[in-house]
């Protein structure tokens, strides 16, 4: 409190008196505003309903608030801190788990403590400081600018104590979550019970150090949600929200005295908040001057297999795939009968039994790395060494290892001893990881390498681009030309026997083929696909071959067989496998290939040719048609013979057709279905392949 002193003024001087007075008004009225953001032991502060503490520069406000009641429900009154300007946006409460009934408080600074006395003098909140510090100087509390509410002395910059330390569910700009090392502090987000209940509720946000530090959301007890481990540059498994932001610079410390996530704002006209909702759902607040509202970038879980350990141990999840959980390359499910169910919590097992000697490794990609509870940390060595290390006989127990810091290329060793859980295919944040596998279960996938992988998806596409045209252009031409008689016809004397000089093969007898293969014996299968399998075989000369027997239920027809096979055996390149034979008996379509050995088959099936400036020819086809060139790509006999039966507008569609059937993402590519109708409406628009 100010005292103030006076004098006795002659009357004649008004002016005077007047200055005085107003003077002395100033003077108490600032003394009094100086006080909006502290209190200390000589002046406790009272809050009701409508007084409160405000920050120096009106920022964030603490006081008494009232969720709403539900009927015949008592009042509930909590200290809080908010955002002035936004008075639901509650960031902060003291008495979460023992609310007042009734508006009326009082904030003191006692024994060294803040103290926090309801309308009667009960104790209801405190910060329950037990040690007693020596110094002579006056305790002050103070909220400040950036949320925070602190006790310091008032000689000191440092705090006895901060709110900031022990937050509720919400994280500032500015506050810490996590670890402090000295003070043996583990700072996490709490949500509330309920949208109107402050209180303690199930759900907690924290960072968890086992070996690597980690981000979790538990509830309860059991976890439901794990970042993936830190490698110094990001969270392995998290949304890029939570660490990269256009208006917030994030940081994730790891030191001896501190591991910690938190992040600061780069433009003081935007407001953000990290917040652990009652649902369960870590949500990213923010507020931008253009929208003038709260907005939510992201929240995590942000789908199903971000739940914790969705599809069990050794196996991982994937959104893209039905059903969403795999198992490793060399395990099987726990249960078959489960899987088949789609119960797929219990995950996967070994095929083979593990092995000290004659094990090898299967990399993948993209991955959330596990949960690194069982697994052993060496940060001095590098992958190389990581890997011969888990290749020891001594570390039998290594199931798996992968980089534990990715700046700069890539360095550190963590290794897994048990199962493998968590798992995630995680685009485009993941990191590499090395499973060991005994030697048997590597298989064919052990060598195969990118240029493979790539190679074959192109050329498959490409092939498959280049038929439909040629189909399309083939079914065009018969329909316009020839009446539904002369089709059938056709359609039988294209699967004569005509034609070794024309086809460049000749057709097989089915008893040839079959005894070849063994009669289709699984033993004899190379793979399988949408169309049909391929199996290998010998003819009794002892060539082997490749079949490639159509599905009964195969969408390619008498025509597109017909097609397929002519085309093919016309084709000579050495990048195209060569067509021996082929059969067609009552319901059987079959195509013999030359078997090359220890290679794939798709390779030199689908394999591309490169042009001169290493671009594809898909690619080389997408440039002319996006430029406006399309006919450009057509052979010109096709032109010249199609002069009288097919415009160039309706070329132009079949290439974009075809186009729209080998779009990378498998969600754009129309159905045969679909094909069909936009090829026999021509006056119908259809969208532009992207």
């Amino acid at each position: 409190m100010m005292m103030t002193m006076t004098r006795s003024v002659p009357h004649g001087n008004h002016f005077h008196t007047f200055f005085f007075l107003f003077f002395q008004l100033f003077v108490l009225i600032t003394s009094i505003a100086s006080y909006d953001s502290t209190f200390s032991p000589t002046r406790p502060l009272r809050i009701t309903e409508n007084e409160t503490i405000v920050s120096p520069k009106g920022i964030f406000e603490l006081g008494f608030f009232k969720p709403a009641t539900r009927f015949q429900e008592r009042d509930r009154w909590y200290l809080g801190i908010w955002y002035k300007r936004f008075a639901t946006r509650v960031v902060w409460v003291a008495n979460r788990d023992n609310p007042l009934s009734s508006s009326i408080g009082t904030l003191k600074v006692d024994n060294s403590n803040i103290v926090f006395l309801d309308h009667s003098g009960r104790v209801t909140w405190t910060t329950n400081l037990t040690k007693n510090m020596i110094n002579n100087q006056l305790l002050v509390a103070e909220l400040l600018d950036n949320g925070n509410f602190v006790l310091r002395y008032s000689n000191s910059s440092s705090y006895s104590w901060q709110s900031f330390d022990f937050p509720t569910d919400t994280l500032l700009p500015g506050m810490k979550l996590g670890w402090d090392r000295k003070t043996n502090i583990n700072r996490r987000l709490r949500s509330w019970k309920s949208v109107d209940d402050p209180s303690n509720g199930d759900y907690i946000y924290k960072i968890e150090i086992r070996n690597l530090p980690e981000s979790f959301i538990f509830k309860k007890n059991s976890p439901i949600y794990r970042s993936g481990p830190w490698n110094k540059v990001i969270l392995s498994g998290s949304s890029t929200a939570i660490q990269v932001s256009p208006y917030a610079t994030i940081n994730l410390t790891e030191t001896s005295e501190e591991v910690t996530y938190s992040f600061d704002i780069n433009n003081n006209s935007f407001y953000s908040v990290l917040e652990m909702n009652y649902d369960g759902l870590l949500r990213r607040w923010v507020w931008t001057p253009t929208a003038q509202k709260w907005t939510l970038p992201f929240k995590i879980p942000r789908d199903q297999c971000d739940n914790y350990s969705e599809c069990g141990p050794n196996s991982y999840c994937d959104m893209t795939t039905t059903p969403i959980c795999n198992c490793l390359q060399g395990f099987q499910p726990r249960d078959q009968e489960a899987w088949e169910f789609k119960e797929l919590t219990g995950g996967c097992v070994r095929k083979s039994q593990m092995r000290c000697v004659g094990n090898g490794f299967l990399h993948l990609t993209k991955m959330k790395l596990p949960d690194t509870k069982t697994t052993i940390v060496d940060t001095t060595i590098g992958l190389e060494e990581c890997k011969a290390r888990c290749l020891m006989v001594m570390d039998c127990n290594c199931t798996a290892f992968a980089n534990t810091d990715m700046q700069n290329g890539g360095w550190g060793c963590v290794m897994w001893t048990g199962d493998l859980v968590d798992l995630r295919i995680y685009r485009p944040q993941g990191q590499d990881l090395y499973v060991k596998l005994v030697a048997a279960d590597l298989g064919e996938k052990r060598r195969m390498n990118k240029k493979t992988i790539i190679g074959s998806t192109v050329g498959g596409c490409l092939l498959l681009l280049l038929s439909f045209i040629i189909i399309c252009f083939w079914t065009r031409r018969k329909k316009r030309a020839r009446t539904a008689a002369n089709v059938s016809q056709e359609r039988n004397r294209d699967l004569k026997i005509n034609t070794t000089e024309d086809w460049g093969s000749k057709r097989m007898d089915f008893d040839v083929i079959s005894t070849a293969t063994n009669h289709f014996s699984e033993l004899n299968k190379l793979g399988k696909g949408g169309f049909g399998i391929v199996y290998k075989g010998r003819l009794c000369d002892g060539q082997e071959i490749a079949v490639k027997r159509l599905s009964k239920m195969s969408p390619i027809g008498v025509d597109g067989f017909a097609v397929e096979a002519k085309l093919i055996a016309l084709v000579q390149h050495v990048n195209v496998i060569r067509l021996i034979g082929f059969c067609y008996n009552a319901d059987e379509k079959i195509l013999v290939y030359e078997f090359l050995e220890n290679s794939s088959l798709d390779t030199y099936l689908f394999d591309f040719l490169h042009l001169n400036d290493g671009s594809t020819l898909l690619s080389y086809m997408w440039n002319h048609w996006s430029q406006g060139n399309g006919l450009e790509i057509i052979d010109p006999a096709i032109k010249d013979s199609s002069s009288s039966v097919l415009s160039s507008q309706q070329i132009l569609r079949c290439v974009q057709i075809g186009l729209m059937c080998v779009q990378e993402l498998p969600e754009d590519r129309p159905t045969m279905s679909s094909v069909g109708l936009m090829l026999g409406r021509e006056t119908e628009a259809i969208p532009q392949p992207k």
